[in-house]
Formats: structure tokens, C-alpha cells, sequence
């Protein structure tokens, strides 16, 4: 492993993606200074249990050299402040006012007015200089605590503005702090999600620190370094896809053998999604299921009970998800899964011969919806907007994701039932994306794996968010729903190998093959002791390694700073 020299790191870590970290600080840490900064409210605020013992405990009790941030010190301070904060919502009928700036009498509730502690003063202040990519409201988009009303884990509970507000703020001055006490030279992340990674990306851009985390691909394994927390197409590939676009035919011959190929494929469903719910089509058997559920009772008591977190959890159900809100979710979610991968009334078939454009559902809540898309988080709404845009005797082929099977609540599937020329698409009906778009007119996702598909097939497709794969021809970001119309009416096949071939050998130029999902497993079992360290682990382990090198060359020259 090539590892860095005399450098600052600081390293963002939160739940499951945190681990595969732990071995790289772990390496990092003799020849550098290595900090380690946790962000999530439970992780940090709970006793030891089974969900934290091999994230942020594993930094606390076996690498210690390593120094430890967290948001506990804002938690316990978000809790205090507003723990005599009416407990009616704004919107009910006897709404409160709400008076910002007023600390003395923060926390009071006298003639219907609430003072509240957020120092509006300083957010505005913060929006004027941190906002190079998002305003406030849609930096708060980032995180399903703050954005309840969005999804159906009704284990969160709603949030209104002021408390919104205030946690923004909390988080705003503890991301800041970190960084000008600790002063990386590198911040080194493995996931996207979450509000303060959306912080970090304001305020590392601002202050020109490398901000390096993963962007998928959707070419195999392959993740590209990001430079601003996955938004938008960063510089670099950029140019290269330009530069690969003017090579010939000859020169880019592998990928386009390798675009032949996967025309001719019955499957292509990328192998990643392999032994995960993304890609599965049958339900699990009543034993599974049963071992499960006792799974998630045995985790829960060893939570609550065991290492007695139960009472940390009454003092606020904001930052600290009820147990029993839990068990009743996953309950709910398995017993509708089984039901909805057999015959139901809810999800029908396709009718052979129809023309339709095909809409396959994202996972809410989802970072690369809720960062990508933020604007078209509604999908409700979306399908509404794209029904109307549809020639007459078209209809819509609504697909459920996978993974959200169970979750979505069924008021919303009959909502969508109930719009003329939509259909809601049994999820089994074809085990493979294949068969429904190619017998479909075209695709339109929010930002998935399917329009990237769609262009490898030869076909187009619509998008409302920019990922890396939309450099390819005949995937269509939305800018204006008046478009939609024109856009859909448009589809067909489109000659685009070559802008194909250019993607793909931009993302093996640039990229690197780190299967996430073996990652955090196999760091996970290391951990428990249940695996060793073994060949395939630490190769991965140096292409993270590697992965970071490149991403940290690439901020140097976004930024012009000589290393």
C-alpha cells in the first residue's frame, strides 16, 4: 500500500461505510496525523451495542493514536435547548409564533410565542458564504431525519422549520470547528449521504481543502473520486470524456466489444446489486423471515437493554428513532413484500403490444435522490408530470424499486392507480431490467441505473439529476417539464456506440474497482472475528488506497495547489 507522508487526514465515518475506513487509518496513521469524524446522532450518542461496537468504538478502544470527532457535544446541546419547546406542530390549528434571535428567553412559551434558540443571524450569514452549490433548504434535503414528510419511515419522527433550522445550525459551527481545529490536508470519505457531508462539501470547497468520496459509475465495479460530494460531473472527467470521444473506433475496440456483448446479453443487471435486495425477485422463505425478525428483536434488546440506551432514546425521538416504531417498520415491510412479490390487487401485469414509456421507482429516502435530485424527490408528483406528457393511447409502466417492496405506503400506490394511463407494474412479473426496456418506447428515472442502461441498449432516456453516466448520447437531463412532451414523443433508438464506448473507457481510465458492498461486509466480519485479512481484502484495501492518491491529485489541480 502507497499509503501518504506527514499529512493531515481527517476521515468522515458513519454506520456501516465507516469500517473498511477504520483498516485504511489504521495504515494511514504511522506517517501521519489521522482523525476520524463521526456524524451520525445514535452512533455516537449510544452506549456500546451491537450497532456501533465495530464503527466508532472500534476507533475508541483499539485505534486510539487516531483522534475521534463526533456531534454528540450538538446532540446533548440540540436536546437541552429545545427541550421545552411546545410540543404542538405550526400546523395545527392553534399554531405558535416563532421568534428567532432571542437566547435569553430561548426555550420559553409565553402568549403563543415561542423564542426559539436558532440564531437566525448566523445562518444567513452562513448562506452567503457556504452556499457555492446548494441554499439552506436544499442542503437540509440531505438527510431523512430532516425531511420526514418525503418518505415512509415512520420511525423518524416529523421535524418543523425552527427545529430544522437549529440542527443546520448546530452542525454548521461543529463541521467548522473540526476543520479549524484539526486543518486536514485531505478529507477522505465512502459515502454521500447525510446533512453534515453536504456542510463539508460548502465548506471545504470555500476553504479549498480536498474533499474526496465515492461516485458510482455503473460500469461493474468501477467508482470514480468525487470532488463535491458526488454533485454534478466533476473537471476531470469531464475532460476525459472529451478526449476519449475523439479517439476512433480501433482505439476504443474493447468497449465497444464490450457494448456488442452486453446487447446480446438476456441479463444486465449490474453484478454489484448480486445478493442484495436490489436484485431480489422472490420472497424469502417463512424460516428466513422468522430468523429475520428474531434478528431485529435480539439486535433492538441489545440496544436498549443490554447496553440500556432506552432512556437516552425517550429524551428526544427527533435524533434518537423508537425502538418499537422499528420493529413495527420492519414487521410492516416484510409481511408487504411477501404479499406484493405474489399475485396481489395492488401490481398488474403488462399488456403485450402496448406502448409505454417505462418509470422504474427509486428507493426514498436515497442519497443519490435526495443530493441529485432534490427538486424531484416527489415521485408522486413526477408521475403525474410525465402522464400528462404522454401521446395519447401511450401509458405509463410504473415500477417499484426492489429494495423500497413494502416500505412505500399503499395509500400512495392507489393514488397512482388512479391516474388514467399509468399502469403499476408487477416488480417480478421479468427478473432482469432487459425485457422492460426494450419493450418500452423509452425510459424516465430520477437519476437511475436504468437510463444508463437504456443508452448502452442504443435507446434514449430522460433524467431529471446529473450523474457521471450522463455524458452518454441519448440521455436527456430534464431542465423545464414543459420539455417533457417533446422529449418523450422523441424517443427511439439513437446511434450513440461511440459516445458509449468514450463513457465507459473514461471510467476504466479514471476509475477503480472497489466492491463497496464486499467491503463493508468483510471489514465488518475481520471486526467480529469471524474472517481473517485476507488476499482479496487487502488488494481492496490498496485500490481504496489508490482511489484516494488519485482523487487528492485531481482536487490539487481543481484547486492549483502543489503538493
Amino acid at each position: 500500500m502507497e499509503g501518504f507522508k506527514n499529512k493531515r487526514i481527517l476521515f468522515i465515518c458513519r454506520e456501516t461505510y465507516s469500517k473498511p475506513l477504520w483498516f485504511l487509518a489504521k495504515e494511514y496513521v504511522r506517517d501521519n496525523e489521522v482523525a476520524a469524524f463521526y456524524i451520525m446522532s445514535t452512533e455516537c450518542c449510544y452506549n456500546k451495542c451491537l450497532y456501533n461496537e465495530n464503527t466508532i468504538y472500534q476507533f475508541k478502544e483499539n485505534l486510539k493514536e487516531v483522534k475521534l470527532y463526533d456531534v454528540a457535544d450538538i446532540c446533548h446541546k440540540y436536546t437541552e435547548d429545545l427541550k421545552n419547546k411546545p410540543k404542538k406542530h405550526p400546523t395545527s390549528k392553534h399554531p405558535y409564533n416563532v421568534v428567532y434571535g432571542n437566547r435569553e428567553k430561548a426555550g420559553q412559551f409565553e402568549n403563543n410565542t415561542y423564542y426559539s434558540p436558532v440564531d437566525i443571524e448566523y445562518l444567513e450569514k452562513i448562506e452567503e458564504e457556504y452556499t457555492s452549490f446548494k441554499n439552506l433548504n436544499l442542503q437540509l434535503m440531505s438527510s431523512q431525519e430532516n425531511t420526514r414528510h418525503y418518505h415512509f419511515r415512520y420511525y423518524w419522527q416529523y421535524t418543523d422549520y425552527d427545529e430544522n433550522l437549529y440542527w443546520l445550525e448546530l452542525n454548521y459551527k461543529k463541521v467548522i470547528s473540526v476543520l479549524d481545529e484539526f486543518k486536514p490536508d485531505m478529507v477522505l470519505d465512502f459515502n454521500d449521504a447525510e446533512l453534515q457531508r453536504t456542510i463539508l462539501n460548502e465548506v471545504c470547497t470555500k476553504k479549498k481543502i480536498p474533499y474526496i468520496t465515492i461516485e458510482y459509475s455503473k460500469f461493474g465495479y468501477y467508482k470514480l473520486p468525487a470532488l463535491h460530494n458526488t454533485l454534478g460531473i466533476d473537471k476531470y472527467v469531464r475532460e476525459k470524456y472529451e478526449e476519449n470521444l475523439n479517439k476512433s473506433k480501433e482505439e476504443l475496440s474493447e468497449m465497444y466489444d464490450y457494448i456488442m456483448d452486453f446487447r446480446e446479453k438476456n441479463s444486465i443487471m449490474n453484478k454489484e446489486f448480486a445478493g442484495t435486495v436490489t436484485g431480489k425477485y422472490k420472497k424469502d422463505s417463512l424460516e428466513q423471515f422468522a430468523k429475520e425478525m428474531l434478528g431485529k428483536y435480539i439486535y433492538f434488546w441489545n440496544q436498549d437493554h443490554t447496553a440500556k440506551n432506552r432512556k437516552l432514546k425517550k429524551t428526544d425521538k427527533r435524533l434518537y428513532a423508537e425502538t418499537r416504531a422499528y420493529i413495527r417498520h420492519y414487521w410492516q415491510v416484510n409481511i408487504l413484500r411477501r404479499k406484493f412479490l405474489d399475485k396481489n390487487d395492488i401490481f398488474e401485469n403488462p399488456v403485450e403490444g402496448e406502448n409505454y414509456v417505462y418509470m422504474p421507482l427509486h428507493l426514498i429516502p436515497e442519497s443519490t435522490v435526495f443530493i441529485k435530485g432534490s427538486y424531484y424527490i416527489d415521485e408522486l408528483n413526477l408521475i403525474e408530470q410525465i402522464s400528462k406528457s404522454l401521446p395519447i393511447g401511450w401509458k405509463l409502466y410504473v415500477k417499484e424499486h426492489q429494495a423500497m417492496l413494502g416500505e412505500r405506503s399503499v395509500e400512495f400506490y392507489k393514488k397512482v392507480k388512479e391516474i388514467h394511463n399509468v399502469r403499476l407494474v408487477q416488480i417480478n412479473y421479468y427478473d432482469d431490467p432487459k425485457p422492460w426496456i426494450m419493450n418500452a418506447k423509452g425510459v424516465v428515472t430520477i437519476v437511475g441505473t436504468t437510463a444508463y442502461e437504456e443508452a448502452l441498449l442504443g435507446r434514449k432516456s430522460i433524467v431529471f439529476g446529473e450523474v457521471p453516466f450522463t455524458l452518454m448520447e441519448g440521455i436527456t437531463k430534464v431542465k423545464d417539464l414543459n420539455d417533457l412532451p417533446m422529449l418523450i414523443k422523441d424517443f427511439g433508438e439513437i446511434d450513440n456506440i461511440k459516445s458509449c464506448a468514450a463513457y465507459l473507457q473514461t471510467v476504466k481510465d479514471l476509475g477503480f474497482e472497489i466492491d463497496v458492498f464486499y467491503m463493508m461486509d468483510q471489514a465488518d466480519r475481520i471486526m467480529s472475528k469471524k474472517a481473517e485479512i485476507d488476499e482479496k481484502f487487502l488488494s481492496q484495501l490498496e485500490e481504496l488506497d489508490k482511489f484516494y492518491h488519485a482523487g487528492l491529485l485531481h482536487a490539487y489541480e481543481e484547486y492549483g495547489i502543489t503538493s
